[in-house]
């Protein structure tokens, strides 16, 4: 089966990541890690920390992206984390055509979500900073809630425009950064530690599921201003993390010359949507700066392309959220795997 639907990843590991699982002594397994006694969390926070100068106590780990946005989202938004609040504050603002999850981690903790727009401009998505500057001053939320980029549309923002959100809200709102597909835009990490140090009520999320390639080893991580020792203690794993986990995750971060390239090749599939489909009729290919294109398509071939797709063991998304029912959200993978893709909605045109 090829799976273009979950922004997975279908190249190759790097080599250092297939020696580090070749080369893993199962042995290590029979004994927890020792560096927490060294009152670290693991020796992949420990590296995070150098690679992206954030002390190590600021550093989240995490089992995926998922977790962070889980932990951080259940933890601010209950009554323990707003002792002195007289009436606990349990609202987040989320970005309209982001991630349905967001949405269902805030109601499990009872949490009441509202959405602040994101606006389609030509052949692309944007926030408002000023909106939603606006919005958080107005509404006062406890979380706040920024993917760059966004998932499902693909748009970003940009250091100073995050930077320009965080001065201008209430400081006692968290905001969580949803960066999980941040590597793809650039190799550039400088701006993360001056922001998290500038910041106590930041948080910012990665994860080693996109850019590394790794969704199966549900490893996120992730950085969070200064003075939250409670959330520190209620996020992290007393007894360490999986040593199998860390041995991998040490590899693929030492491997970003590998992944970058991965990044680039993905432009060609780009090109070929935009070449392809980008001026027939009915269809709106939006510029992407992660591992997924959406694409505006005429929902009558939908039945059509879908079983097209099934007879040839492909997957792609086809969205159902409000406002997007008649796009395609489709992982970037290898050349044969878009120019199937490609071929087979032409096809389904003819």
């Amino acid at each position: 089966m090829n799976y273009l639907d979950r922004n997975e990843f279908n190249f190759e590991p790097s080599q250092k990541v297939l020696d580090a699982v070749k080369n893993f002594d199962a042995k290590d397994l029979c004994f927890y890690t020792r560096i927490y006694d060294q009152g670290k969390k693991s020796v992949i926070s420990v590296r995070v920390s150098e690679i992206y100068g954030v002390p190590e106590e600021q550093v989240l780990l995490a089992y995926g992206g998922e977790e962070i946005l889980k932990n951080a989202i259940h933890y601010f938004l209950s009554i323990n984390s707003q002792k002195d609040a007289t009436e606990p504050n349990t609202k987040i603002l989320i970005p309209e055509f982001s991630w349905w999850y967001y949405n269902r981690v805030a109601s499990e903790c009872g949490g009441t979500f509202e959405m602040y727009p994101l606006y389609e401009q030509e052949d692309t998505f944007a926030y408002n900073v000023d909106e939603v500057i606006e919005y958080t001053n107005r509404i006062h939320p406890r979380m706040l809630l920024l993917a760059s980029p966004n998932n499902p549309t693909g748009n970003s923002l940009t250091s100073e425009e995050i930077g320009r959100i965080m001065e201008n809200i209430p400081s006692d709102t968290m905001v969580l950064v949803d960066e999980a597909y941040a590597s793809f835009i650039t190799s550039d990490v400088d701006y993360i530690a001056p922001l998290v140090n500038k910041y106590s009520n930041l948080i910012i999320s990665r994860t080693l599921s996109k850019f590394y390639g790794l969704p199966g080893l549900r490893t996120g991580f992730g950085f969070i201003g200064k003075g939250h020792d409670q959330f520190l203690s209620y996020s992290n794993k007393y007894l360490g993390f999986n040593r199998f986990a860390e041995a991998v995750a040490l590899a693929a971060l030492d491997s970003d010359e590998h992944y970058r390239r991965v990044a680039e090749d993905m432009e060609w599939d780009r090109q070929l949507f935009k070449k392809e489909l980008g001026n027939v009729p009915g269809f709106k290919v939006y510029k992407s700066v992660a591992n997924f294109i959406l694409i505006k398509y005429p929902t009558a071939i939908k039945e059509k392309l879908q079983k097209a797709l099934a007879a040839q063991d492909y997957k792609i998304k086809f969205m159902t959220d409000k406002g997007l029912e008649d796009c395609l959200r489709i992982t970037l993978g290898r050349r044969e795997q878009i120019q199937t893709v490609v071929d087979t909605i032409k096809q389904c045109l003819a």
